[in-house]
């Protein structure tokens, strides 16, 4: 929320400076976010009267003004050239003298100063200022019409006010009471004593009888209904200079006097209003629900579609107006209405809550109907608009009618002395609490129960008091965030230590990171499809609010996120990429796939996916360019697992190759996924090849084998080849796993180094069989292997393998 400094101190004027109040109203809970002066600096321009304007004797466009400026013209009216349309006589204009020094046209430029000219052969002593001239706004049009009480020769910055700053409030949700300039001076006066200028409302003259008969039908949207007739108006008088200003710096520009009015009061006090041409209603008014499928063009020119859930201002023969939301352009007022009807209500906020956002946009109104406005100062605001509009839009009111259907009443909340002051950290005694509570104008009774105690009575205005902790909040905030006392926790903090066998993800993170990938972070919300796709998901999690359509249900695994980002950099024309993420992926419990969905019926194990895509190394001399390929990846994840030996078993993923994915094994247990993306989703993202990608399980990914100290061996390590035949069906790890468990002790590594496939068969390999040649390191850490040690463990490895598997040696070929 904006609003000038000069027009909060008029409601509240406390002995503080601009910095000071500011400090004020955030340490009492209303952010000050930025605070800006109302008019760039510049000087020496002040109050001019023209009493001349000829034309240019040598341009057309032109005209030679004579100019009254106050103590400047003593020895005569200045002459200044100006090219103004609107320059004319009697007009007072802002008056730049030779010497003034007029703020830059751009954020980029520099001040300039003015100096006497000569214009087309015509003497010029000055310049006549438009507003954008001067910094105040983009208005260029002409120049700066004045108001004629302006006293000529005021230096232009105390006559329009131009050294007030704009405060720029952060409010959160529940200040609701501080949406206006006199909500945050009635705050103002609470927190520093200073005091509040109440508001005055003065019933207006009833000149006629006339009234419009209005029915509420809905008591459960309209808590009350305030209006009256105001016949005779003049919709073309001109906004009075003081109100736009107010309102510019509270940035709403200025439409008409009748639109601006309603506006002011809104921010002067933070009651929404609606002004309705009466002639174009036809008959009465009538407050009810929307009918399903009935159509409603707005002010802001844009036809919306309702429902039963919507709130609306009828006639008798359509819908009028979005009820506390937005006017509808059937009834606005324009420069031929001659009679008004101004309506103040009071609005449930449960039935305005997150309809304007339904429709696309945002007002005002809404902002404040949906958090709660005052019901009880309806009368007196609709007699506070009449008499603006009297005094500037001219008319004769009619009486007042005033519905009250479902006026709320706020529950008492009791403040405990002694929970707040556990609460607060510091000693609170009931007398402080009932001095707050006066101060904020809270009605109370106070009690010696429970140690003392007050029961406060919340006011119309402050829909935010409904629990204790509501008011302990209020004692803390009127007595001062500062008057805190620095104090020691009370617990005992005791580092927390991690296992050495255990590693934190941020460990993880950069070993992954050392291996060459970018770690990205995504949103949790993904396409519904893209779940079904990606992850085999019928039944993902919905998201009952979803910031956007394409974001609809939360990922149950982080490989569509990865994809999403490959997508985005490949259509920047990145040519290799290499990311990962770690994340929680949200997935249904067994339990919950039929029934309704609770917090308890959610698994949000967290996760490790990566994804590589491109050349394997990138654009150097001295390595071949190749894609990147399964191996790569796997060699990258036996990296990030070791001392941990990895074992790849066949297996299938609705985004993965069906014939190049596999599972991830790791001392029998199942981490994850690592293959190559589906051809399918390929071609559907029109990926120019296929990238790897793998998914791990973090929590055992942080497991790890703490590394213990051996002695060097004293004895060499004893190499002995084999060449064995298999037949095609028989997997690598089998074999290995079966040579570990033959060879004992003994055996240091063994060693895959050649495989042989003939291409029409051989003589000693069938076509349905191939050769492998391992290589077998052997060594006894205390002695020395002999022959015979070596011979033996060989023949039992080659047992094994013949009986297991149905290897056998190859034919001719030794193994030394």
């Amino acid at each position: 929320m904006k609003f000038p400094e000069s027009w909060l101190r008029a409601w509240c004027n406390p002995p503080l400076d601009t910095q000071a109040l500011a400090h004020a109203l955030t340490m009492g809970g209303m952010e000050v976010e930025s605070l800006t002066p109302a008019a760039p600096p510049f000087s020496g321009v002040v109050v001019g009267e023209i009493i001349e304007a000829l034309p240019h004797p040598n341009a057309d466009k032109l005209r030679v003004c004579q100019v009254l400026a106050g103590e400047a013209t003593a020895h005569g009216p200045l002459q200044i050239v100006c090219g103004a349309p609107n320059a004319r006589v009697g007009l007072r204009v802002p008056l730049a003298l030779v010497g003034a020094t007029l703020p830059p046209a751009t954020a980029e430029g520099a001040a300039f100063e003015i100096k006497a000219a000569k214009l087309r052969g015509v003497e010029s002593a000055g310049m006549l200022c438009s507003a954008r001239e001067l910094g105040l706004s983009s208005d260029h049009a002409g120049l700066l019409e004045l108001d004629s009480n302006a006293t000529v020769g005021q230096d232009i910055r105390q006559a329009l006010g131009l050294d007030d700053q704009v405060f720029e409030l952060k409010l959160t949700p529940n200040l609701a009471h501080a949406l206006s300039v006199f909500g945050v001076a009635r705050e103002l006066s609470a927190l520093t004593g200073a005091p509040l200028k109440q508001p005055t409302f003065m019933a207006a003259k009833v000149a006629h009888q006339t009234t419009l008969p209005v029915q509420i039908d809905a008591p459960d949207l309209c808590g009350r209904f305030t209006g009256r007739v105001i016949r005779g108006v003049n919709p073309a008088a001109k906004t009075p200079a003081w109100m736009v200003d107010r309102l510019a710096r509270c940035g709403q520009r200025s439409v008409n006097a009748l639109v601006d009015i309603s506006n002011y009061v809104m921010f002067e006090l933070g009651r929404p209003s609606h002004i309705f041409d009466l002639d174009k209603i036809h008959e009465r008014l009538v407050v009810r629900w929307a009918n399903a499928g009935e159509t409603l063009t707005l002010l802001n020119g844009s036809t919306v579609t309702l429902d039963a859930s919507v709130g609306v201002i009828a006639d008798n023969q359509a819908a009028e107006s979005l009820a506390g939301i937005m006017g509808g352009d059937a009834t606005a007022t324009s420069d031929a209405t001659k009679n008004i009807y101004v309506e103040a209500a009071f609005w449930h906020p449960l039935a305005v809550q997150g309809r304007s956002r339904r429709f696309g946009f945002n007002t005002d109104a809404g902002h404040r109907f949906e958090r709660g406005v005052d019901p009880s100062s309806t009368v007196d605001h609709v007699e506070h608009l009449t008499a603006l509009i009297q005094s500037i839009c001219g008319g004769e009111a009619g009486p007042m009618d005033d519905q009250k259907p479902s006026v709320p009443t706020l529950a008492p909340v009791t403040l405990r002395a002694q929970r707040a002051a556990k609460v607060i950290g510091m000693p609170i005694t009931l007398a402080q609490c009932a001095n707050v509570m006066s101060r904020l104008g809270f009605p109370f009774v106070q009690d010696d129960v429970d140690g003392g105690r007050v029961t406060v009575t919340p006011p119309p205005w402050r829909f935010d008091i409904q629990i204790e902790e509501d008011l302990i909040e209020e004692v803390i905030r009127v007595l001062g965030f500062d008057q805190l006392p620095d104090v020691p926790p009370v617990g005992p903090i005791a580092p927390s230590s991690r296992p050495e066998a255990r590693r934190g993800a941020d460990v993880i993170r950069r070993r992954i990171a050392q291996l060459g990938y970018l770690e990205t972070i995504n949103y949790s919300f993904v396409k519904p499809q893209s779940e079904l796709d990606l992850a085999g998901n019928a039944q993902p999690i919905k998201v009952l609010n979803p910031i956007a359509a394409p974001m609809a249900v939360m990922r149950s695994s982080l490989m569509s996120s990865l994809l999403d980002v490959l997508s985005y950099n490949v259509a920047r024309r990145a040519t290799r990429v290499r990311v990962f993420e770690v994340g929680r992926v949200f997935q249904r419990s067994p339990s919950s796939l039929d029934g309704p969905l609770d917090v308890a019926g959610v698994s949000q194990p967290m996760r490790v996916a990566g994804l590589a895509w491109g050349p394997a190394a990138p654009l150097q001399w001295g390595v071949s360019d190749r894609a990147v390929d399964y191996y790569d990846v796997q060699g990258d994840l036996a990296s990030l697992l070791a001392p941990k030996r990895l074992t790849m078993v066949r297996d299938t993923h609705p985004a993965l190759h069906p014939g190049r994915c596999a599972r991830v094994i790791v001392d029998g247990q199942a981490l994850g996924w690592l293959g190559e993306l589906h051809p399918r989703w390929r071609q559907q993202m029109e990926l120019p090849s296929a990238p790897i990608l793998f998914e791990l399980d973090l929590h055992a990914l942080r497991d790890r084998d703490i590394p213990h100290a051996q002695a060097v061996p004293k004895q060499q390590v004893v190499r002995r080849d084999m060449a064995l035949v298999v037949q095609n069906h028989v997997a690598h790890d089998d074999l290995m796993r079966v040579v570990h468990q033959a060879a004992g002790g003994l055996l240091k590594g063994v060693t895959l180094f050649d495989v042989y496939k003939p291409k029409a068969g051989g003589a000693d390999i069938a076509a349905d069989e191939r050769g492998w040649a391992l290589r077998l390191e052997w060594q006894d850490d205390q002695l020395a292997l002999t022959d015979e040690r070596i011979d033996a463990a060989m023949a039992a490895v080659l047992q094994a393998v013949q009986v297991q598997l149905g290897a056998r040696l190859r034919a001719g070929v030794s193994s030394p």
